[in-house]
């Protein structure tokens, strides 16, 4: 990010939507010893088009810098996802690290010109907002693909419940049993249906919201993509945040290296030996909310949709208030429909 901004900002040209560069780090920032030439190598695709791409979406290149490379991140209690996927937070709940397959990164790559043009044409799109496309090798390790991508929920609001839609009904439920195991679990389709939920909008926010997921989806479709979702969250602003839902899944993983001793002679090796180790051992901690932002971010406010307080407020049939704030957005749009899924 600080090589591709320190540059005068320019057009894009072709060849910046399948450019790929190589940066290998040692975990000192040091040399190592011959036996252990580097700690991790890095590569990065596409910069120029994501340096637009976070520009469009109003994101601030050191913001960014600082909320990733913080000394913690953030993760989710629980496993990963369906797909096998992990998932952490930025520092700030600001950002998203979601590792995704080899085939989903060479899918996104393939489709990232058409994704590019759809957002300068749609700076209000529901699409999921993505930052950046990385992968990270490991000595005689394999290779893990990652995106960083925003996140439709807000660091300053209790998510009441959630949903994740898909317009279909064939196994798209979560029982009774694990909703009470876990009330704040993801809900799908059926149980939507079942609580004879709504998104509550009036006339002027309706037509808004609709108009802009006909020309999402009429992108998708054309792009051959399958399985997305239309996530929802929901704020009850009579109840606001007194649940505290963040502070029971959230957690903090934060390295300790300050504890590690270094009593061999070669005090550099040493310390790359106690970093390697405090990695190892770092437990994540109960994240206090008090850390997360009090506010939303400014760049939610560009898009109609994330422009009351970050979300978007329910109205009734005159387009007055209501007492839901939704936070929406497109999501899992990395999966073509190909010989596989037929």
């Amino acid at each position: 990010v600080s090589r591709c901004n320190a540059k005068p900002q320019r057009g894009l040209v072709d060849e910046d939507f399948t450019a790929a560069h190589k940066l290998a780090f040692d975990i000192t920032g040091n040399e190592l010893t011959p036996s252990s030439k580097y700690d991790f190598k890095f590569k990065d695709y596409a910069p120029w088009v994501f340096r637009h791409l976070r520009e469009d979406f109003h994101i601030d290149a050191s913001d960014y810098l600082v909320s990733l490379t913080s000394k913690y991140i953030l993760s989710e209690l629980g496993s990963p996802g369906k797909s096998g996927s992990f998932f952490y937070f930025s520092q700030d709940y600001r950002f998203i690290i979601k590792t995704i397959h080899h085939a989903e990164h060479k899918f996104m790559r393939k489709i990232l010109k058409d994704y590019y043009n759809h957002v300068k044409r749609n700076p209000h799109t529901l699409l999921c907002r993505f930052f950046g496309l990385h992968r990270v090798k490991l000595p005689h390790g394999r290779k893990i693909h990652f995106v960083v991508m925003g996140n439709v929920f807000p660091p300053n609001r209790d998510i009441h419940e959630t949903y994740d839609l898909k317009g279909s009904t064939l196994g798209r439920a979560i029982s009774d049993e694990e909703l009470s195991n876990n009330p704040r679990a993801t809900q799908k389709d059926l149980n939507w249906v079942n609580r004879n939920r709504k998104l509550e909008l009036g006339p002027l926010k309706r037509r808004l919201f609709v108009e802009q997921i006909k020309r999402d989806v009429e992108l998708l479709a054309r792009l051959n993509i399958m399985d997305y979702s239309l996530l929802v969250g929901t704020h009850d602003i009579e109840r606001g945040n007194k649940d505290n839902i963040r502070d029971s899944t959230l957690k903090m993983f934060h390295p300790e290296t300050s504890t590690q001793e270094t009593t061999r002679r070669d005090r550099r090796v040493s310390k790359v030996n106690a970093l390697r180790q405090a990695v190892k051992v770092s437990d994540p901690k109960a994240l206090n909310t008090s850390t997360l932002p009090s506010d939303s971010f400014s760049e939610r406010r560009h898009c109609i949709f994330y422009a009351d307080d970050g979300g978007l407020l329910s109205t009734n049939e005159q387009n007055e208030p209501g007492v839901d704030l939704y936070y929406l957005g497109i999501i899992d749009i990395l999966t073509p429909y190909n010989y596989v899924k037929k």
